[in-house]
């Protein structure tokens, strides 16, 4: 058995996925909770990070690809790679559409909502849980598209600020679907 290559290390390059999902996250709440002046600096740092996240999962797969024996089920390793990729791609998203939208300021409070649900939930997933945090998540989005169509009364403005409301709370479920791939793995293996 010592001839078939076996890798450990997928856990590791999970574990620096994880983490600097976690760090855009907070990019993410810095960008909208300060002045947007420093909005670029936000934005660059989210856009850094995905390019690093997209590197090490590109290297999961390329491990994958010359691994034998895993840790894991290779389906699992692939999903929960795909998973994670997805949550700090749709933290990059969110922050491409605030320069694309040129918004210059948020609506009252609900994207610091939602963008402390997002670190959270990113620094849960470090531990390998995170369905309460998507809940809650859930029902502050729901409270918060209610109040923007509610009192929004520029078309365009409403349009702009629902897409980024979107992505954050789509960001929110794609960290639940890791949250999943873990528990998932983890009945696995018990």
């Amino acid at each position: 058995m010592r001839l078939l290559p076996r890798d450990e290390e997928f856990f590791d390059l999970f574990e620096q996925v994880a983490k600097r999902c976690h760090e855009a996250a907070g990019h993410l709440k810095d960008l909208f909770s300060g002045k947007s002046e420093k909005w670029a600096y936000s934005i660059e740092a989210i856009k850094r990070l995905e390019h690093e996240c997209d590197n090490i999962t590109h290297e999961v797969v390329n491990r994958l690809d010359r691994t034998f024996i895993t840790p894991i089920d290779r389906e699992d390793i692939h999903l929960l790679s795909s998973d994670l990729d997805d949550v700090i791609d749709r933290i990059d998203g969110t922050a491409r559409r605030v320069q694309i939208f040129k918004l210059t300021e948020p609506p009252a409070e609900g994207v610091l909502g939602l963008t402390d649900v997002i670190l959270r939930i990113t620094e849960v997933i470090t531990q390998a849980v995170g369905k309460k945090l998507e809940e809650e998540g859930d029902a502050l989005y729901q409270d918060i598209l209610a109040r923007l169509f509610e009192t929004e009364k520029d078309p365009i403005r409403l349009i702009k600020w629902k897409e980024i409301y979107d992505n954050l709370e789509t960001t929110i479920d794609q960290a639940e679907d890791v949250a999943n791939d873990l528990e998932s793995i983890a009945l696995k293996h018990a």
